[in-house]
């Protein structure tokens, strides 16, 4: 029997600066939008046989980027930045997974929120990465 082992680093609730959405006179407008992490990294980066920055996945970097893509002028779409998210996240070769989820609130009448859910595994992490690279070399 094939034991499968995971870690994941979890960010929740992160309030980003940013301004998705084409909105009428009489649209509600979001007064917040909320991103949500999941990242699979490797077993080893958790467990660790002794503490220090040195031996864990340093998130703080990512979050920087996430904040600078965020702020980086208009989106359409709550597509457009988890997409560019997701491309940011598969740049560090120490995520093996991802779950990303953005969501607006409120969606009518001081109520409600409305999000994006995007998963990617493994094999469509490493196909993003390989992409990025492609991208880059050109």
């Amino acid at each position: 029997m094939k034991t499968i082992n995971s870690a994941v680093i979890e960010l929740r609730d992160l309030q980003l600066k940013t301004d998705i959405g084409t909105y009428g006179p009489k649209d509600t407008r979001p007064d917040v939008h909320l991103l949500d992490l999941m990242l699979g990294i490797l077993v080893d980066q958790v467990l660790i046989a002794q503490d220090g920055m040195a031996h864990v996945f340093d998130y703080d970097p990512l979050i920087l980027e996430i904040d600078r893509l965020a702020a980086d002028g208009h989106y359409e779409t709550q597509e457009r930045l988890i997409t560019r998210i997701a491309a940011a996240c598969a740049a560090h070769a120490a995520i093996q997974h991802m779950e990303i989820r953005l969501r607006k609130s409120p969606v009518r009448a001081g109520s409600g929120s409305l999000g994006v859910c995007l998963s990617l595994d493994e094999i469509a992490t490493e196909a993003l990465r390989a992409e990025a690279r492609l991208v880059g070399s050109k």
